[in-house]
């Protein structure tokens, strides 16, 4: 039997538990749209390399970051596996979403040592310059490695193949993403005052175009997760149960909202989704509440009360049925990142 909490009270405040703060002065117009919204970047850390060829570094596994990489001058060879590698070129965005281990190279063979390896200046808790490689041709790129603290992002980024990358020249948009590349750039390179905020809004919008590019052309987000967020009755059920996960929905008041009957409501959603409407309330409760626990410290007294359940306990027993863990080992895991987040090495230590 699903734990079923109690009504919402509309005046309770949900945090990242429903309410959408921006979003709520200014919607966006579709449930696609609205998990793009979620795709806000944090506890990112950033790098600027000056390599000269022959040089290879190596960048390991990283568990729920999602890595990007912009080349300013030269090329770059990068190689998750053996299935999965392609040259890099200026203005080229290319993004690693899964966290994966893998190797910049100047050329084929060349000896990668592991970044941690390298001598690294450190302007800011999350800044670092890396100098690297022989008497070559010179490459400068500029590297990221950012999470997500909502579940929407989480659901979209795992969707992602191991490599997502858009060309400088691809699609209408190619004119303002060069403004970007040189504007990233140039502050990577003088390290102003603020240099490191403009640099994390710049990144927000390097990460978002290839992702939306992939999602315009790609057969894989016509199907899923992402297709239900397209289907026209599907998707608005989705955006509500986003936007209000605490309110007592069944599969009669989400019929209800998109004038269907129960029957047909709960076959299309099966079909789309892969699973049953209120198994998904449900889940999608869990992932907002882990979320609450890694990144706002929310109490599980607190968790149980806005998601709208009636004890503690029914509330650790349905997150531990969905997530697989008690909730209080969410939260300390949270608390551990948080005291060792910033840097290359503190995070790669910790993954």
């Amino acid at each position: 039997m699903l734990e079923r909490p109690e009504a919402h009270d509309a005046q309770r405040p949900l945090g990242i538990l429903g309410r959408m703060d921006a979003a709520d002065a200014w919607p966006p117009p579709d449930p696609l749209g609205e998990a793009l919204h979620f795709l806000r970047m944090d506890g990112g850390f950033y790098c600027r390399s000056e390599l000269s060829a022959p040089w290879g570094m190596t960048l390991h596994p990283m568990p729920g970051y999602l890595w990007f990489h912009v080349v300013t001058t030269g090329a770059v060879l990068l190689e998750v596996d053996e299935e999965h590698s392609r040259w890099l070129h200026p203005g080229d965005v290319t993004l690693v979403p899964h966290g994966h281990g893998h190797c910049l190279r100047s050329e084929p063979g060349v000896p990668a040592p592991g970044v941690l390896e390298l001598d690294m200046e450190h302007p800011s808790d999350r800044y670092e310059i890396i100098r690297h490689g022989g008497e070559g041709a010179p490459t400068t790129l500029i590297c990221g490695a950012v999470r997500f603290e909502h579940p929407a992002a989480h659901n979209l980024v795992g969707i992602l193949p191991p490599i997502v990358h858009i060309e400088s020249s691809e699609g209408p948009r190619a004119s303002w993403m060069h403004g970007v590349f040189k504007l990233m750039a140039a502050e990577a390179r003088e390290f102003q005052p603020g240099g490191e905020a403009v640099i994390t809004r710049l990144a927000d919008v390097l990460v978002i175009q290839p992702i939306r590019s992939w999602i315009e052309t790609a057969p894989a987000a016509r199907s899923g997760w992402l297709g239900a967020l397209q289907d026209q009755q599907i998707g608005r059920a989705l955006a509500l149960i986003h936007r209000e996960p605490a309110r007592a929905w069944t599969v009669a008041s989400l019929a209800n909202e998109l004038a269907l009957s129960r029957s047909a409501f709960a076959a299309r959603f099966t079909e789309l989704v892969n699973e049953p409407a209120i198994h998904y309330v449900t889940r999608w409760r869990m992932q907002v509440a882990q979320s609450a626990l890694e990144t706002e410290g929310a109490t599980v007294a607190e968790l149980a009360d806005r998601l709208g359940y009636r004890s503690e306990a029914a509330f650790a027993r349905a997150f531990k049925r969905v997530i697989g863990v008690p909730p209080g080992a969410v939260k300390r895991r949270g608390d551990t990142r948080a005291a060792t987040s910033g840097g290359f090495a503190p995070a790669m230590a910790g993954s």
